[in-house]
């Protein structure tokens, strides 16, 4: 073989071997029976050719190209190759999405609700999922009409914390929070004491509930029939008693009812009291006295 042919052949290797390693790269696979389906989109937002095709977070295809249509409105025309055993419910759609990192992919939003399936070379309706950056853009507004009300919110905060009130609230807040403190020690201690006397406490109770029970048990053998019969007999005679005191007819009753009897005793008492008066004004009048056993006249 000639020289000229080696070259040629080596030449012929190298374009091959680049050619399928950039497919490769691509995520294209060549000599491959890939379906091939379109998805018309608005916006792609940064799909190009090579990013990948997911289905229920799977990758099943990749982007082949991207062609933007110059006669229908200018919508982009987005070229997909998928497995070949993939089928796709008609009605399905496919949505664009980005992450964070700025990574863009085509997400197959499966119709399983359909029993018929797409066939290769059909179109799908895109749209495009904005994600957390643009719900994110989408709060932009909201943020932006709040800002003023929370600069208002914060130079009212701040005169009210330069206000002198608000910081001896605070000191006495800080005073409370001692006494507090020395009140849980107090209390701690207290605590303390009450449960080193306890012990004490209990057998004094214990003692106290035997002598309860000590006493009820004398009670328990007080013959109570006989002692209430007792009772009943004193009663008996105190009410005869108080009957014989209401009787008109009997002295006691004659005393505390009769006003004559009240009266002359009384009287008497009168007489025997200026008896013994002059008595002992006048002793000569009535004791007598001699030697020789003869009286005065």
């Amino acid at each position: 073989m000639s020289r000229e042919i080696r070259i040629a052949c080596a030449a012929i290797a190298g374009i091959l071997v680049l050619y399928f390693g950039m497919n490769f790269l691509k995520g294209k696979r060549v000599l491959s029976t890939d379906s091939t389906y379109y998805v018309k989109f608005s916006n792609i937002s940064g799909l190009s050719a090579s990013n990948p095709v997911f289905a229920n977070g799977f990758q099943v295809g990749v982007v082949n190209s991207v062609i933007y249509d110059y006669h229908h409105n200018g919508d982009v025309v987005v070229q997909l190759s998928a497995n070949p055993s993939l089928r796709i419910p008609r009605n399905s759609t496919a949505e664009i999405e980005s992450d964070m990192m700025g990574n863009v992919k085509m997400n197959l939003v499966m119709n399983h609700s359909e029993q018929e399936f797409l066939q290769p070379g059909d179109t799908l309706t895109g749209s495009v999922n904005a994600g957390m950056m643009g719900k994110v853009a989408e709060m932009v507004p909201a943020i932006e009409r709040v800002l003023p009300k929370l600069d208002s919110i914060m130079a009212s905060l701040n005169a009210l914390l330069a206000d002198p009130a608000v910081a001896q609230t605070l000191h006495n807040a800080r005073d409370v929070s001692e006494q507090l403190t020395t009140t849980t020690a107090q209390l701690n201690v207290l605590l303390g004491n009450v449960n080193h006397r306890l012990p004490g406490m209990m057998d004094k109770m214990d003692a106290t509930l035997a002598n309860a029970q000590q006493i009820s048990g004398q009670l328990t053998g007080v013959d109570f029939t006989a002692t209430f019969a007792k009772v009943d007999q004193t009663l008996d005679k105190v009410n005869h008693f108080t009957q014989q005191l209401s009787n008109p007819n009997g002295t006691l009753g004659l005393l505390l009812s009769d006003p004559s009897m009240y009266h002359n005793l009384n009287q008497t008492l009168l007489s025997t009291d200026s008896l013994l008066v002059n008595l002992r004004q006048h002793p000569k009048r009535y004791v007598h006295f001699s030697l020789f056993g003869r009286k005065d006249n």
